[in-house]
C-alpha cells in the first residue's frame, strides 16, 4: 500500500513524488514549511487585548485546503507542540505557560479548523471556490467557538473583561472585531487555492 498523507483531490497530491521514500520526505518538510509560516503568520499581527489579529487562520485555511486533512493538522499540531516546548511561535511568544494565556483557545481550535477544511480539500472540494469558502467560514466559525470557550473559562477577575457582563463582554473583545476581518481572510484563502488549482490546470494544458 502507498505511504501517503495526502489524496489526488489536493495540491500537494499532485505535486509529491510518486516514490515512497520521497512521499513522506516530502510530507514532513511540507509540515516543517507549514509551522514556519504559522509562526511568521502569528508574530505578523495587531497587538489587540486579549486576542490580537493574526494571519494565523489565513495560512491554516490555505495549508489545509492546499495540502488536506492529515497533514493541515499535522502542521497546527506540531506548531502548538514547538510553541508549548518554548519556542516562541506563537503571537506573543510561547512555552507551557501560553496554556493559561487567553488565545490559547483559539490556537487549539485551528485543529478541527484544519480538520474540517482538510476532508472537504480531499473531498474534492478545493477547486470549487464557493464551496471551499463556505466551508472555511464554518471551519472558522469552529475555531472561534472553542477560543471563545476557552477564553470565557480564563475570564474571571480580569481587567479585559466586564465581569458584570461577561459574556456580552468577551464576544465585544474577542470575536465581534474579528468577523468580517476573518470572513474576508477566508475569502482570500479560497481565491488562492482554487486559484493555484488553475495555475496548475493551465502549466499542464
Amino acid at each position: 500500500m502507498a505511504l501517503t498523507l495526502t489524496t489526488p483531490n489536493t495540491i500537494l497530491g499532485v505535486l509529491e513524488p510518486k516514490a515512497d521514500t520521497n512521499r513522506m520526505v516530502a510530507n514532513a518538510f511540507t509540515v516543517l514549511a507549514g509551522t514556519i509560516l504559522l509562526a511568521v503568520s502569528a508574530r505578523i499581527n495587531i497587538p489587540l487585548i486579549p486576542v490580537p489579529v493574526t494571519f494565523q487562520t489565513l495560512t491554516v485555511a490555505v495549508l489545509s485546503a492546499a495540502f488536506g486533512w492529515r497533514i493541515g493538522v499535522a502542521t497546527v499540531v506540531a506548531y502548538i507542540a514547538q510553541g508549548l516546548l518554548g519556542l516562541p511561535v506563537f503571537a506573543r511568544g510561547g512555552g507551557i505557560a501560553y496554556l493559561m494565556s487567553p488565545t490559547f483557545g483559539f490556537i487549539v481550535g485551528m485543529i478541527p479548523m484544519a480538520y474540517i477544511i482538510g476532508r472537504a480539500a480531499d473531498a474534492g472540494l478545493s477547486r470549487r471556490p464557493l464551496a471551499l469558502f463556505g466551508v472555511m467560514v464554518a471551519a472558522d466559525a469552529v475555531c472561534f467557538a472553542l477560543g471563545f470557550v476557552w477564553l470565557l473559562m480564563l475570564a474571571a477577575g480580569t481587567t479585559w473583561i466586564d465581569q458584570s457582563n461577561v459574556l456580552g463582554s468577551a464576544f465585544a473583545v474577542a470575536v465581534q472585531p474579528f468577523i468580517v476581518w476573518d470572513i474576508i481572510k477566508m475569502a482570500f484563502a479560497a481565491m488562492t487555492v482554487t486559484g493555484a488549482w488553475a495555475l496548475l490546470g493551465s502549466r499542464k494544458a
